[in-house]
């Protein structure tokens, strides 16, 4: 199978677009037309990760964490980075990284800490804004409905849980073409009326391209007017965080000790408990200390995440439970995504989830 076949899977699944500006997510080592024999799973690359799949068979890595994070002007292997980017090369083994992106979107990183956890209904703690776009273009009756099937097709016309949403007004549109056209209907030289249907719709804006293609695709006009709008509305399929309720209630110590024992945590770093039964859980995969006020806004009793500093501690103000449960043990579970993921797609492709526990902090 070509590599291209994989990153297309994961890339439809997790868009690079929602990645974060400092991120370094994709291909990160690799020709993407090479032959990929196995997969290697993993969340961060180690030296001991490229000896696993080279002993496993695998000539591909699929990380969390991306291997090159800064940028590197020189590969003599006086960095840990430098090292493992040429035993990688040495090995023949391409690497690839979904990182942020994936924490971003509905389906991933946290959405998967809150199915550990038992919490139901979850949504986004903080749905990213200006991510909506509207397409308006104008069909002639006869195409309508094929132009209409195409839109959505390629991902666009989803509300909250509604799809194929739109809007459809007819109308008269003219055009005269000149003698270097060919028109659809009409003569050239000759203004024409034709019946019309203004159809609009929304999409996000990481399928942009997509949706364009499949409009110029389905509409049988020489050149297809349409129109482009940014929203401002907030996009609930994307962003940071997330919160959910348990079914049931349950006291603060108890709650902990199901977090130790979901997430195989040695130590919680936590602010005071509050003498109050926790039922609202608003959680954030890797380093989420920047969401503690929007999990206090939201009413959460609790927030999980990791890499909280000493000073964001005070932030709870004795309005909620920020619980540290460190980064690696609040993404451990992103291995999971990708297998469930690249199974669905790819059932006859061998993957294998690495053994090794790559978190690099040690308790005593």
């Amino acid at each position: 199978m070509k590599l291209s076949e994989i990153i297309s899977v994961i890339e439809s699944f997790a868009p690079l677009a929602y990645q974060e500006n400092y991120d370094n997510s994709g291909l990160i080592l690799g020709d993407s037309l090479m032959k990929i024999n196995k997969a290697l799973i993993t969340i961060d690359v180690t030296e001991e990760v490229i000896d696993e799949a080279v002993d496993t068979g695998a000539n591909l890595i699929i990380s969390h964490h991306p291997l090159i994070f800064n940028a590197i002007k020189k590969i003599t292997g006086n960095s840990y980075t430098e090292r493992l980017i040429i035993k990688a090369i040495k090995n023949n083994l391409a690497i690839y990284s979904a990182h942020t992106n994936i924490d971003n979107i509905k389906e991933g990183v946290n959405l998967k800490i809150c199915q550990k956890l038992g919490l139901a209904n979850p949504v986004i703690l903080c749905p990213l804004a200006g991510e909506l776009r509207k397409i308006v273009t104008f069909v002639p009756l006869s195409h309508a409905d094929n132009v209409r099937t195409a839109l959505f097709n390629s991902g666009a016309g989803h509300i909250g849980n509604y799809e194929q949403c739109s809007y459809n007004l007819e109308g008269l549109g003219t055009f005269k073409g000149s003698e270097n056209t060919n028109p659809y209907a009409g003569e050239k030289g000759k203004l024409h009326f034709e019946k019309e249907v203004r159809l609009e719709t929304i999409f996000p804006k990481a399928i942009q391209t997509k949706v364009i293609s499949a409009l110029l695709a389905a509409h049988p006009y020489e050149e297809v007017a349409y129109d482009i709008y940014p929203l401002e509305n907030e996009y609930y399929k994307a962003g940071q965080g997330m919160i959910g309720e348990l079914e049931k209630d349950i006291d603060e110590l108890s709650f902990l000790k199901k977090i130790k024992s979901v997430f195989n945590t040695k130590v919680i770093r936590h602010t005071s408990l509050r003498n109050k039964n926790i039922k609202k859980v608003a959680v954030c995969g890797g380093s989420g200390s920047h969401l503690i006020k929007d999990a206090i806004k939201a009413g959460a009793d609790i927030f999980i995440t990791g890499d909280v500093k000493y000073h964001q501690f005070f932030d709870a103000s004795d309005k909620i439970i920020i619980a540290d449960i460190g980064h690696y043990e609040s993404e451990q579970f992103t291995k999971e995504i990708f297998y469930e993921l690249l199974k669905k797609n790819l059932p006859k492709f061998a993957l294998h989830l690495s053994e090794l526990n790559p978190d690099p902090i040690i308790y005593f």
